[in-house]
């Protein structure tokens, strides 16, 4: 697996709820994706409950920092239908049924697609939420914006393939 991809993967895992299977997994994020390890280090030094009552208040709690990239683009509206229905065909495309409790444009979901995949297509297609979405998680002062840094460093400057919804 090329380093981005196990970049992408391990963020994907990051950006997840820290739940005891993410923390079991802490050393080998660690060790994998030395780009996220600010953020590997704090998850591995910060409490279960206070990691994950962190991570619900700021992903759970409200939009202004939504991990559905199609939000970035059109809110909470129902054209955002079209949208996933497009994700959902790119997923086809590649030989996967999207079958997620999430949706389709979930990130980690997308980040673990790209990860199996190399198509940066959903990525770069929706760069600025995701730079929208590193902007604010900086300005929170979240250690999850490492994460976004790492993977918005590694995207490639121009989207790749025709996989932009």
């Amino acid at each position: 697996m090329p380093s981005d991809a196990v970049l992408y993967q391990a963020a994907a895992l990051c950006l997840t709820y820290p739940d005891d299977d993410f923390r079991a997994r802490l050393p080998l994020l660690r060790e994998a994706a030395p780009q996220l390890r600010e953020f590997t280090d704090h998850a591995a030094v910060t409490p279960a409950p206070e990691l994950a009552a962190h991570y619900v208040r700021v992903f759970d709690s409200e939009n202004r920092h939504s991990l559905y990239l199609t939000w970035w683009r059109g809110g909470d509206a129902r054209r955002r239908g079209m949208a996933l229905d497009r994700f959902k065909e790119v997923y086809r495309e590649h030989g996967l049924e999207f079958a997620g409790e999430e949706l389709p444009d979930f990130l980690p979901s997308v980040l673990e697609f790209t990860a199996r995949t190399g198509d940066t297509g959903l990525l770069t297609g929706h760069r600025d939420g995701l730079e929208r979405l590193r902007v604010r998680l900086t300005g929170l002062g979240t250690p999850y914006a490492t994460v976004l840094d790492a993977v918005c460093a590694a995207l490639p400057t121009a989207p790749t393939g025709t996989t932009r919804p």
